[in-house]
């Protein structure tokens, strides 16, 4: 193995989304330093946290015990407290998930004893508290949950508010437009090439998002990501919604179906849908691909939100996220994937939603297992 110098900074971080540099702030806030973040956009947020959908989920979904179910509830309650000190724009909206018809009934209380089982706050509800709480829920629901922990944040202020207090702290350093295209293990570290020129660290922690496998595979780690299209269209005219409004999934569905989210402006939308794509293709971003699906999104609508609340014109395309799956259609969904290899490498993969939820939960667990 090749020996280097003297590292230059004792931690690199590759990738600055929300994972990204709420490790960075971890860590730092330990104590650890010096710690680079190395992103290779223009700016801190830019890739997959720029298209999510800005929600903040309770944890209902996730199979109880898996690193989705614990982050999702740790790094929900930690990413509340965050926002509230931080100044970070947000909105606990709390969340229904609906029945829109009787033969899903009995998914809400499988959803229920997940939510339980996973540490998650739900409560099954009346039709009549239901519509207290959103008025204007249709006729046609027959059931419903309620979320009180759900919500919605500023998902660019929140990756914001981490780095600069990362930086804060005088141990850790964005450094933007900085590329990452080789990664080798040396003695004493790691050699990164990269778009400024080479870098040494002493250990390395790859949260690069989509561009993650392709370092992990020169450091002797074999993973696919299989790109998840889901578009979004908004609503162009709407009653006052206060609280998202999610249909419960639908039985073997990969997907939690399309539901109507919150801006913290008082907009409203729809979305995401799931779309798989070539995982050997770049990702398509295409606006065309996405405002084909107009017709689907306004039957989705009716079904959620009532025919009297979506005319025919009710929806404008709204853009789309791509989210970076372990697995690909047909195969069990996959929990979040840490693992450190060789050693002083952690790399994460697959961190999808609830992945800006989980975000300060998994950075705990990378501090702690990096220091």
């Amino acid at each position: 193995m090749p020996s280097v110098s003297a590292p230059d900074c004792a931690i690199a971080i590759i990738g600055a989304g929300v994972v990204g540099c709420a490790i960075a702030w971890s860590l730092a806030e330990r104590g650890c330093g010096p710690i680079y973040v190395l992103e290779a956009e223009a700016g801190e947020g830019r890739g997959i946290s720029s298209r999510n959908s800005q929600v903040v989920h309770a944890g209902l979904y996730y199979s109880p015990g898996s690193r989705k179910a614990l982050s999702c509830v740790e790094g929900m309650r930690a990413l509340w407290r965050w926002v509230a000190e931080r100044g970070v724009a947000h909105r606990r909206t709390g969340k229904l998930v609906v029945a829109t018809r009787s033969e899903l009934e009995g998914q809400l209380e499988v959803l229920a004893d997940n939510a339980g089982r996973s540490g998650a706050v739900v409560e099954a509800i009346s039709l009549a508290r239901a519509r207290e709480l959103e008025p204007h829920l249709p006729s046609t629901i027959t059931a419903a949950l309620w979320s009180p922990w759900s919500g919605i944040v500023d998902a660019h202020g929140l990756v914001r508010s981490l780095i600069v207090a990362a930086e804060g702290t005088g141990r850790a350093e964005l450094l933007c437009s900085t590329r990452v295209d080789r990664v080798e293990a040396v003695r004493g570290g790691f050699r990164l090439q990269t778009s400024r020129g080479p870098l040494v660290a002493e250990r390395l922690i790859n949260a690069a998002g989509f561009g993650a496998p392709a370092l992990a595979r020169e450091l002797g780690i074999e993973r696919t990501l299989y790109p998840a299209r889901g578009d979004y269209f908004r609503l162009r005219r709407h009653p006052a919604w206060g609280r998202l409004i999610y249909p419960v999934k639908e039985p073997g569905s990969p997907s939690l179906g399309v539901h109507l989210t919150l801006e913290l402006d008082g907009r409203c939308r729809l979305g995401p849908d799931l779309e798989w794509l070539d995982p050997d293709a770049p990702i398509d971003y295409d606006p065309a691909r996405g405002e084909a699906k107009a017709a689907a999104f306004l039957g989705a609508a009716r079904r959620l939100l009532g025919p009297e609340h979506v005319d025919d014109d009710a929806l404008v395309y709204d853009g789309c996220g791509v989210r970076p799956k372990l697995v690909g259609p047909g195969e069990p969904l996959a929990d979040f994937e840490i693992l450190e290899s060789p050693a002083g490498a952690w790399h994460l993969l697959g961190i999808e939603s609830p992945g800006l939820t989980a975000a300060l939960a998994l950075a705990r667990e990378v501090a702690e297992a990096t220091l």
